[in-house]
């Protein structure tokens, strides 16, 4: 499994749309080899994620509840995530280099 990809069964509250869209744009990352897509594949690369998205909606809806929360808070509920993706959409600074709490290298 792609370690980068975050379990969303099982969390409270449940995963949202931004959450779910995350997961599935880091499967079309993995499964493509395409990380930044061009004006020639971003059109099939976008489909896809929503396709994903979509299904995987499904997927957690039908699936029974879990007996224990998944092990790891997704990426998009973890503050230094929220502060980067904050000073992003306010043109601040870039953390491309930020570290997350544990010290390893945060995943952008």
């Amino acid at each position: 499994m792609c370690r980068n990809i975050t379990e969303l069964r099982g969390l409270e509250p449940a995963a949202n749309d931004n959450e779910i869209e995350a997961a599935a744009r880091q499967y079309v990352r993995k499964v493509s080899g395409i990380t930044h897509p061009t004006a020639r594949t971003r059109e099939a690369f976008e489909k896809a994620v929503r396709e994903i998205a979509h299904i995987t909606e499904h997927l957690l809806e039908d699936l029974p509840e879990r007996r224990q929360p998944p092990k790891t808070v997704p990426p998009l509920r973890r503050p230094e995530v929220q502060a980067r993706i904050a000073a992003r959409e306010t043109g601040g600074n870039r953390a491309s280099s930020a570290t997350t709490t544990s010290g390893a290298k945060a995943a952008s």
